[in-house]
């Protein structure tokens, strides 16, 4: 979990009702003749206080949209605001909490020891009695609280991380891939609290590849394939129109036989 605040002019204010806003995104790698596009034109919106999940096969450009948003790369193309500034304005990146895919505590800490570690970077109270019911709410002993995270599972290690990102109460909680490593129960319990905090009237952006859970907490999905955006709106609009009853299916639908973007 990352604090990513840094300073950036302001632009002109976005939609008071939008938490981020791609658009025209183009990524390139390579140079010259070699150049390749990863994602070419992409534009959307974030609504603030929905859950929204970005959906796409390995390589199609997820984890490069998302450094874009973070301000980790630049676009070749095209801007994101959020919250209506400069993805680098250091007031809006206050505002962020950030869960990477491969998460990895440092393994000298402890469970508590990161956890206040990361609500320091964000200058929040650390209230150990908040710490520990966070833990119960997620089945993370409190005993291992007080162990280092080297004796961790991987299923411990991404709950500390996810406990650590939502404790810090930002406004946006970008996730990628959070159900890493969790156990069936552990799933069930993160769901509940990515619901609680969308509840609260906080942001989540997810990136994951299990659709079941996209089907089940999200407000909202985009469709990501061959560089484009191929979907914009609610799960089940998705399976509706691709007459298919899951999500898997709805998906696999819309990037083998779709050359358009549907947006509801």
């Amino acid at each position: 979990m990352t604090n990513l605040a840094r300073k950036s002019p302001v632009p002109e204010a976005a939609s008071e009702a939008v938490a981020i806003r791609i658009d025209g995104v183009t990524a390139r790698y390579g140079q010259g003749n070699n150049q390749n596009n990863v994602l070419d034109n992409v534009s959307f919106d974030v609504k603030k206080g929905e859950v929204f999940g970005l959906i796409g096969l390995n390589g199609v450009g997820k984890t490069t949209l998302i450094k874009i948003i973070l301000g980790l790369m630049e676009a070749t193309q095209g801007s994101v605001s959020l919250f209506g500034s400069g993805i680098l304005d250091e007031e809006a990146k206050a505002r962020i909490a950030y869960l990477p895919e491969k998460f990895e505590p440092p393994f000298f800490l402890s469970g508590l020891e990161f956890v206040k570690f990361s609500l320091d970077l964000y200058k929040r109270p650390f209230r150990e009695e908040d710490v520990l019911a966070a833990a119960d709410r997620v089945s993370l002993s409190r005993e291992a609280l007080r162990r280092r995270v080297n004796t961790y599972s991987k299923g411990m290690r991404q709950k500390i991380g996810l406990m650590s990102t939502w404790l810090t109460g930002c406004s946006l909680l970008i996730l990628d891939e959070p159900m890493s490593g969790l156990d069936p129960r552990a799933r069930v319990l993160v769901k509940d609290e990515i619901v609680a905090c969308r509840n609260r009237g906080m942001t989540v952006f997810l990136s994951t590849h299990i659709l079941s859970d996209m089907d089940e907490l999200c407000d909202r999905i985009g469709v990501i394939h061959d560089k484009s955006l191929r979907f914009l709106g609610k799960p089940a609009e998705l399976r509706e129109k691709t007459k298919n009853d899951s999500l898997e299916r709805a998906f696999l639908k819309i990037i083998e036989d779709s050359t358009r973007i549907y947006e509801s």
